[in-house]
């Protein structure tokens, strides 16, 4: 998901759970937890590449969570002794630094949960399994769950400031009702959307393809807001077939256009299949397009001119929402550039070069 949906998670967790009424900073501790994983981002410096390889790699991993929980507890600390609070006040819940170490870790398990319901995946027990898992039933932003977190959150507060109006007898620790309501949606939403999901499926597996060609596999991936379409995609032994699935109406819609032939293997691929890119890409993509483009003539970058491009995509990100268009700009897809000699010499990830 994206940041600030694990944010307002992690705050939502200390308030339904209670943790903030019984650990001084738990609400803070949480928050920060809750989103720490996604400082994978620091590999970005060495290189799109180098990030994608890592991303939601050992930050993911349960291995290491107890270390990151140490991580959080280490930027509360420092908050702590810049706010200058050794002093408890009045009502004040104690500063317990082994509750807030445990409380943490719940708020860090809250971030692998929520990222393995996106069609992206987690490698929750790497590094003994390396293998993807991925949930497909939430987009990476989904509307209703952040519109509940802030609900959550924002409600308590208004109420406060009627109470405050009419003279009522103001409490500390409001707000826990609001917070369990908003988590108990979203575990509601997850299983409908889960059941949306399956019967998405089953519809994709009932159709007729191209020259009767068996289906191998059909992956559904989630639209944001709406838990009644879905972008398909239909693996079958010579190529993929995507579409809209209603399930709401019970039909698939699906063209000619929208076939993807499985590429024929080239001296040119299996080069770039066995390049750092082709070695990371085909370990997380789960419906991969490998495309040797051919000899570049009249690339808007000269020195790229007379280099062979191979192109990878991953179909589950293929199509169009409002957060981009997948259909003509792919994202998460890479480029390796070849000599003559089918020597890697240039790779980009994301558009952007890896040096």
């Amino acid at each position: 998901m994206e940041p600030v949906t694990h944010i307002l998670t992690g705050a939502v967790l200390a308030r339904a759970c209670g943790f903030n009424k019984r650990a001084r900073y738990a609400t803070l501790a949480m928050a920060i937890a809750a989103e720490l994983p996604d400082m994978d981002i620091v590999h970005d410096v060495q290189g799109p590449l180098h990030y994608f390889q890592h991303h939601r790699g050992w930050t993911h991993s349960f291995l290491w969570l107890p270390a990151q929980a140490l991580l959080s507890l280490g930027i509360v600390y420092f908050w702590h002794r810049l706010s200058r609070r050794d002093k408890e006040r009045e009502g004040d819940p104690p500063l317990r630094w082994l509750y807030l170490f445990g409380v943490s870790l719940i708020a860090l398990v809250s971030h692998i949960l929520l990222d393995w319901t996106n069609n992206y995946g987690v490698r929750p027990f790497a590094p003994f399994n390396p293998r993807w898992y991925q949930g497909e039933f939430v987009f990476i932003f989904e509307p209703l769950i952040f519109a509940a977190l802030v609900f959550a959150l924002i409600l308590p507060s208004l109420f406060a400031l009627t109470d405050s109006e009419i003279g009522a007898r103001r409490t500390r620790f409001r707000g826990q009702g609001f917070a369990i309501a908003a988590l108990a949606f979203i575990v509601a939403l997850w299983g409908y959307r889960y059941t949306q999901h399956e019967k998405a499926v089953a519809i994709a597996q009932q159709q007729m393809y191209q020259g009767d060609a068996p289906v191998l596999r059909v992956g559904m991936n989630p639209y944001a807001g709406t838990p009644f379409e879905w972008y398909a995609v239909v693996e079958t032994p010579a190529f993929y077939q995507t579409g809209t699935v209603n399930t709401r109406l019970g039909t698939m819609e699906f063209t000619p256009q929208e076939i993807f032939w499985k590429g024929a293997v080239t001296p040119a691929t299996q080069a770039a299949d066995a390049g750092e890119l082709g070695r990371v890409y085909l370990d997380w993509a789960k419906y991969p397009l490998v495309d040797d483009v051919g000899v570049l003539v009249h690339s808007d970058t000269p020195e790229l001119n007379g280099l062979r491009a191979v192109r990878f995509r991953d179909l589950r990100f293929m199509f169009n929402t409002f957060a981009y268009k997948g259909r003509d700009h792919a994202p998460l897809s890479g480029i390796v550039y070849l000599d003559a000699q089918n020597r890697i010499v240039r790779t980009e990830m994301n558009g952007a070069q890896q040096k």
